[in-house]
């Protein structure tokens, strides 16, 4: 279902799929990635690199699985629901979205909101 959403993300922006890898790994090594390639001196749920050619979307997303099971439960969400959110919230970065100001935020949550619900509807 993941894979099905990630498609309509990906054809909604107006662009086609490529090769994206998704790693599933410590917080730990995204903090190491976070620092080393973006110079931030912190901990963050997902990082991803966007090597987009022109409308094909193709990138590396990096997820922290501790900092996922630390957020769902802050949340109050299942662990497979906060994955999915921060996995659909890559694939928007890659897709041209962007969350640095308070309206692309507001955007992004809505978007990532709206595809969660479909992943449970289909």
């Amino acid at each position: 279902m993941i894979k099905k959403v990630v498609n309509r993300i990906v054809s909604n922006a107006g662009m086609k799929g490529g090769v994206v890898d998704v790693i599933i790994t410590s917080d730990d090594k995204v903090y190491e990635i976070n620092n080393e390639f973006l110079g931030h001196n912190y901990y963050t749920d997902i990082i991803t690199f966007d090597y987009n050619s022109g409308k094909t979307v193709n990138g590396e997303i990096y997820i922290s699985a501790e900092r996922v099971r630390e957020n769902a439960e802050k949340f109050g969400v299942s662990a497979i629901s906060e994955m999915k959110r921060v996995i659909f919230h890559g694939f928007l970065h890659l897709c041209g979205y962007d969350d640095r100001t308070a309206e692309e935020k507001r955007r992004m949550s809505e978007m990532e909101e709206m595809y969660l619900a479909l992943s449970y509807a289909e």
